[in-house]
């Protein structure tokens, strides 16, 4: 009947000159009255109006988790597509990454996807015509590709609500179990779904596919049903909204699939089995018409007594196979038949034509057989291509299968015998014979030639061998040197790496020659045939659990990662990215199209022991991420020229072991991470585009740490290999994490600065308390040190006063700083943190300044004496001790604005260590600038102080020397005028170059208690043991008896001090310049009673603090014969001379008949 309506149809095409197949079919369908209707839709569309909203796919379909995916329809407007429309939409309301959709609006196409939206320009789709549709998206893009009419369109960002143009970093995947829907957008209303005004359109042929499609693939495979939704009535829930025929869509393909159910029964009573029911199926499927040809048929047996396959039955066909079965022998059988139809075809005219053919009864010409279909389980596919076909049928041996039935010229893929096959294993190479199914084959053991091994030949659908018995063989490889008899071939190459496997799985440790062994048969595997994907798992395991062990590596690490990098450029068989895992290593195979090459990513997420890595393609870091490398776009100008698209291999090393350094000064910090490109004939190097790498510190860097970025260069030690730092340089760095920018593709690590003795925990936290105790300390008395000198006016009149009232209130500033450094940058604030780290470096620079300053005023009092002459002296110091902190400050913000801060990466995203970390420190975090600024401009002050100290020494030897035997001073006072030059010159600063070595923890300690406790030292000398600094408390703070009158301080010194001054000028040449050395600051101003230019004198500098403490005695002269009062026992040393300055003010030689009276020490 079937081929009357066939016949009648053609006639029909011919008369009218169009196809009218489709709707005629869809019409006989009707007219008929079939009770088997056909499930396929293909033929027929949906039209979405106000009354016809949507199409739901049904619950029992489910959509799995996508991380690619390809969905294409067709779509066709009967007015205009100028209004807002909806094809689809998928939405899943309790997941975040469940957001999928198409529609259009104005003429143009929107997508949606993850909560990002792009749209078309206007593509004018026209009315009355039908449009295909393709979306496709993989995790790789960080946009959809849509395909419109089969060209790729390019897509804009949507900027309304959208805050980026790519897709949600924490989006890899489509949710499951989401709601699909056709013809209308939805929104949520109470845990129900409420339809959105649209268009009216006709919707056709959507089909989802679980991986994404080429453009090429697009274009090809139009007409090839979805792996995922099909169109297919079974799928979707149409509501009210029956689907109708329709003529004007046509999808012509040649190769399809046929699934379906059927029964043979036997009018003789005996048996069917599935090689005999293969054998009728084969037959039953000619009545198909010519153009109809069986590529293979496939028969399995099914129970037909499955409450599935009962409900599978209409009653109709219930009823006929109940009557059927009462007195036949019935058997039951899945069968699937791939069909070449030729010329191609409509897909809808193929199906309804399979599908009219197959449901009829077939009673096989040949033997007392008749055969029934389950119509309504029938199911005709079009698919991508057919299977490969077997053009020869082994010999038949089994009794089973010496039917009378004569062989058609279809060809059969059931083999009734287990083919000739080579097994390599540990107990020996098995070379198995051709053997018949159901049968046994024995082989004797190549060791133990008295004892066999045996393996069966399964007779099923597809024989097949099972595992052989090798339980009385004894092994022929028991050690990994006995590896070295095995050889390798493609047929056995996955048997090696599996024996290597076994041979490893009980060792902990390799020596050399076993290491040398292995390698070399992975080697001869992957040279001897390609990579399929179960060969390369079985690779990267066995080179994983290597890399665990605890064998000395470092002869074979080029080995290794040539090896490694042969099994992703060898890889076969996958499609889209690929990627092998193992707990120690893993590598990522993408294929790149090179004119659509954007950029590539690569992450690593952090992984327990032992566990997998989780490997993420082109995202952002993740929070966590151990290592993440990012290619720039140029790379493509790098890519081969070859007939294969261009690949890219990315490789992650997890056990640092594996690259020995060795330096013993420098480690190993990271995971290491490689990136490369199959088939280039010359390294890829000086790139325009800088390679960005991102590796985890494996131990937190400190401060004082220093990190190298660094790759594996091959040809250092000897062709071991080493770490090389050329083309690699330090983005920016912080405790946790380094980033590297590279010009070159290889294996990158990141090696960390160990030379310095680490601090242990113990010593570590006591430095710490020191630290801010003493800096704590000191800010007090240092607050009481410049408030006793700006109260007291009498204190500050000499210029030795006035520098330390400005060093004290620059140590200040520098301890306050220090103590609010860590609080002020707990706020998160970076603008905050640049600020309080500008602060600090200002405040040290400026106390390094005044120690300068300090040794500037001794030289000029004690080498220059009086042939120095500095106008506006102490306002010309000050504007050096502030100003020049300040301009290396601003330049510094100039030159590199990023170099203040805290320790944190600069591009650092919610992965990374936030500012408020309660380690973090503002601080200078470029090292140049540290040590320019910084280290460099202290070493010049220290340099010039302690050469003054040394001067300063050098003359207290002399004037000791020349001092009278029984008046020199005692050990204490030198001492203390020793302790006060060297903390105004900031010697004990010095204490920090020498913080390494054995010694480094002690001088640590040394370095913090004198430095830290600076400021109290300053009180202790230049405060509390100065006797006109108590004096002054006493005068103005006490009361009672220990209150002091103004007047008492200077009543002992009254017939010193009131007498002639004579000038500098006038002193003799060859009298020891420091011997005029004496502060003024506890002595009036003096002048004789007749002189009427008491104001005109020579003022120079003077080391008042220092010789104050180092008393030497006097010897009373008299200029004008007249003999001195010796100065009173218990008193501050003796004003020996009014210390001159360079003051051009008083420059004025005093008049040549003045009188003076002088004090000078005795010359011996």
């Amino acid at each position: 009947m079937i081929k009357r309506y066939h016949g009648a149809i053609k006639v029909l095409h011919f008369l009218l000159g169009y196809n009218i197949t489709p709707m005629l079919y869809c019409v006989l369908g009707v007219l008929c009255g079939r009770s088997e209707p056909l499930l396929s839709l293909w033929g027929k569309v949906a039209e979405f109006t106000a009354h016809c909203p949507h199409w739901k796919l049904k619950p029992h379909v489910f959509i799995p988790s996508l991380d690619q995916f390809t969905i294409c329809l067709h779509l066709k407007f009967k007015f205009s597509a100028n209004g807002s429309w909806t094809a689809f939409t998928y939405h899943h309301p309790e997941v975040q990454c469940g957001s999928l959709g198409l529609g259009g609006r104005e003429g143009a196409v929107m997508v949606w996807l993850f909560g990002s939206k792009w749209t078309t320009v206007d593509i004018g789709l026209a009315t009355t015509v039908w449009h295909s549709l393709c979306l496709t998206w993989s995790h790789t893009e960080d946009r959809p590709l849509l395909y419109v009419n089969g060209n790729l369109t390019d897509l804009e960002t949507v900027e309304e609500n959208v805050t980026s143009s790519s897709i949600s970093t924490s989006c890899y995947e489509l949710a499951p179990n989401g709601t699909l829907t056709l013809g209308s957008a939805y929104s949520m209303v109470n845990s129900a779904m409420r339809s959105l005004p649209s268009a009216s359109f006709l919707v056709s042929l959507f089909r989802l596919w679980g991986r994404q499609r080429s453009s090429q693939e697009v274009n090809t495979l139009s007409c090839t049903e979805g792996d995922l939704v099909h169109w297919s009535g079974e799928q979707w829930d149409k509501g009210l909204c029956a689907p109708i025929c329709d003529d004007t869509l046509t999808c012509e393909w040649s190769d399809y699939k046929v699934s379906f159910k059927f029964t043979v029964s036997r009018y003789d009573g005996d048996s069917t089995d599935p090689y005999l029911a293969r054998d009728i199926a084969a037959r039953w499927v000619q009545v198909l018409p010519k153009e109809y040809q069986a590529n293979r048929v496939l028969v399995d047996a099914a129970t037909r007594s499955s409450a599935e396959d009962n409900n599978m039955l209409t009653t109709s066909s219930r009823e006929k196979l109940v009557r059927f079965a009462s007195s036949n022998a019935n058997s039951s059988f899945n069968g699937t038949a791939y069909m070449k139809v030729s010329p191609k075809l409509d897909v809808a005219t193929v199906q309804q034509t399979i599908h009219t053919a197959l449901n009829h009864s077939f009673n096989d010409p040949d033997g007392p057989v008749k055969v029934q279909v389950f119509s309504i389980s029938t199911q005709i596919t079009p698919i991508d291509n057919l299977p490969a076909v077997t053009t020869k049928r082994p010999p038949v041996t089994s009794s089973i299968l010496t039917s009378p039935f004569t062989q058609t010229s279809t060809s059969m893929s059931v083999i009734a015998a287990c083919p000739a096959e080579s097994q390599q294993t540990r107990k020996g190479l098995f070379e198995w014979p051709v053997t018949p199914a159901g049968k046994n084959s024995t082989l004797p053991c190549p060791k133990n030639t008295q004892h066999y091994a045996t393996r069966h030949c399964k007779l099923s659908s597809s024989t097949q061998w099972m595992a052989p018995n090798l339980q009385d063989c004894h092994l022929v490889v028991e050690t990994i040197l006995d590896l070295n008899h095995v050889k390798v071939t493609p047929e056995n190459a996955l048997a090696v790496v599996k024996i290597i496997e076994s041979l490893l799985s009980n060792r902990s440790e390799l020596n050399y020659p076993e290491l040398a062994m292995v390698l070399a048969k992975l080697k001869a595997v992957v040279d001897v045939r390609s990579v399929t994907a179960d060969l390369g798992q079985a690779l990267i395991g066995t080179i994983s659990d290597i890399l665990g062990s605890h064998s000395y590596l470092l002869p074979f690490i080029s080995m290794i990662l040539n090896i490694t990098e042969a099994v992703g450029d060898y890889m076969v068989g996958f499609h889209g990215p690929s990627t092998l895992v193992a707990p120690a290593l893993a590598v990522s195979i993408v294929d790149v199209v090179p004119g659509q090459f954007d950029g590539l990513t690569f992450g690593v997420s952090p992984h327990a022991a032992g566990a997998q890595p989780e490997i993420i393609l082109n995202k952002v870091p993740l929070k966590g991420t151990v290592a993440f490398i990012s290619l720039p776009s140029v790379l493509q100008h790098s890519f081969p020229h070859t007939q294969s698209p261009p690949r890219v291999q990315f490789q992650f090393y997890g056990i640092p072991d594996l690259f020995m350094n060795k330096s013993k000064d420098q480690v190993l910090n990271s995971f290491v991470v490689s990136a490369s490109i199959s088939n280039v004939t010359s390294p890829i190097q000086d790139l325009r585009e800088d390679v960005q790498v991102m590796l985890l510190h494996l131990q937190p860097k400190q401060p004082h740490m220093d990190t190298q970025c660094v790759y594996w260069n091959f040809n250092k030690n000897d062709g071991n290999g080493g770490w090389d730092p050329r083309g690699c340089r330090k983005y920016n760095s912080s405790t946790d994490f380094t980033t590297c920018l590279c010009d070159h593709l290889t294996h990158f690590g990141v090696l960390l600065d160990v030379s310095r003795t680490p601090v242990d925990e113990l010593n570590e936290h006591l430095l710490t308390l020191i630290t801010y105790v003493g800096c704590g300390v000191s800010s007090l008395f240092l607050g009481i040190t410049v408030l006793t000198y700006t109260a007291f006016e009498k204190l500050r009149r000499d210029y030795p006063s006035q520098i330390l009232v400005n060093l004290s209130v620059a140590l200040l500033g520098l301890n306050l700083a220090f103590l609010l450094d860590s609080w002020l940058s707990s706020w998160g604030a970076n603008g905050l943190c640049v600020a309080t780290a500008a602060t600090l470096h200002y405040f040290l620079l400026a106390s390094f300044t005044w120690m300068g300053l300090e040794g500037v005023n001794m030289y000029f009092a004690l080498i220059k004496v009086f042939n120095v002459y500095v106008p506006a002296y102490i306002l010309k110091f000050c504007a050096l001790g502030w100003g020049i902190p300040l301009v290396i400050c601003v330049l510094v913000l100039i030159v590199k604005s990023d170099a203040y801060g805290g320790h944190l990466y600069s591009g650092a995203r919610s992965s990374l260590k936030p500012l408020d970390n309660s380690d973090n420190f503002c601080w200078l975090q470029d090292d140049v600038t540290f040590y320019v600024s910084v280290v460099a401009y202290a070493l010049l002050v220290y340099l010039f102080n302690i050469a003054v100290f040394v001067v300063v020494l050098i003359q207290i030897h002399h004037m000791r020397a020349n001092s009278p035997a029984g008046a020199r001073s005692g050990l204490m006072h030198d001492f203390k005028g020793i302790a006060t030059l060297t903390l105004l010159l900031g010697l004990t600063w010095t204490a920090g170059f020498f913080t390494w070595g054995p010694a480094r923890v002690v001088m640590l300690y040394i370095f913090s208690l004198l430095n830290t406790l600076q400021g109290f030292f300053i009180f202790l000398f230049h405060c509390l043991l100065k006797e006109n600094v108590r004096r002054q408390w006493r005068v103005h703070l006490c009361l009672g008896k220990f209150r002091l009158e103004d007047h008492s301080e200077w009543s002992h010194t009254a017939s010193v001090a009131t007498v002639a001054k004579p000038s500098p000028c006038q002193l003799n040449a060859g009298m020891p310049s420091v011997r005029s050395v004496e502060s003024s600051s506890t002595v009036s101003t003096s002048a004789s009673s007749g002189s009427n230019q008491r104001g005109s004198s020579c003022k120079r500098p003077d080391l008042g603090l220092f010789v104050k403490s180092l008393v030497f005695p006097p010897c009373p002269v008299n200029l004008s014969g007249d003999s001195a009062e010796a100065p009173h026992e218990g008193s501050d040393p003796p004003t020996w001379l009014e210390e001159p300055t360079p003051d051009m003010r008083h420059s004025a030689r005093p008049h040549r008949h003045q009188t003076r009276k002088l004090a000078v020490p005795c010359p011996q």
